[in-house]
């Protein structure tokens, strides 16, 4: 039976957003990766990008898009094919680019953005966890989720520039960037597979 979450409570919304922004992804890949390559401090402004794509989606989502994609399912179906290659030519740009080039300047709030505006949670968060009782009422729960992205986010980053202090010179490496290419690149092969399966 499908669970009910539009009469979720805050705490139990609060947990399950928390499990979902934490689990593994694009976004928290960069996230990782920026802080392995440049340090905590210097890629906290990327929080602004993940906060910004989650909220340019869940707002209209909230208060126009779940009628209108219930309505359009192809439409849902074309976002996920272009998230994922999005995700794809991250994962290629990240594999190729030289380590000295990239020392210092490695992820962009645009890239966070743009991939985090593609990334299937926003909607997860916004047609799902969020109670479907308009945006005039859902605003507190719509903050409180903005606390969880900069707390898990920041926690992604801090994990990453952990990695450095563990393993000293790991940063000017091609293995973070490397790693992180091999992950977006099953993320896109994911997204892609269940937007085919959606087809049949």
């Amino acid at each position: 039976m499908k669970p009910e979450f539009n009469d979720m409570q805050p705490l139990a919304f609060a947990l399950a957003a928390l499990i979902l922004l934490a689990t593994p992804g694009p976004t928290n890949t960069l996230l990782w990766l920026s802080g392995a390559s440049i340090g905590f401090r210097r890629s906290l402004p990327l929080l602004t990008g993940e906060l910004g794509g989650y909220l340019v989606v869940i707002i209209p989502a909230v208060a126009l898009l779940a009628p209108f994609l219930a309505a359009h399912p192809q439409l849902g179906l074309a976002l996920r094919l272009i998230a994922a290659c999005w995700v794809l030519y991250l994962a290629y740009a990240l594999w190729t680019t030289d380590a000295e080039r990239s020392e210092g300047v490695v992820i962009s709030v645009r890239q966070v953005f743009v991939t985090t505006l593609l990334n299937p949670k926003a909607l997860i968060v916004a047609l799902v966890l969020l109670p479907q009782t308009g945006l005039a009422t859902v605003w507190p729960w719509i903050a409180g989720f903005s606390l969880l992205v900069v707390a898990v986010g920041s926690s992604w980053i801090g994990a990453g520039a952990m990695l450095v202090q563990m393993s000293k010179g790991l940063s000017t490496s091609h293995l973070p960037r490397r790693i992180a290419a091999v992950c977006l690149t099953l993320f896109s092969m994911g997204i892609a597979g269940s937007a085919i399966a959606a087809m049949h």
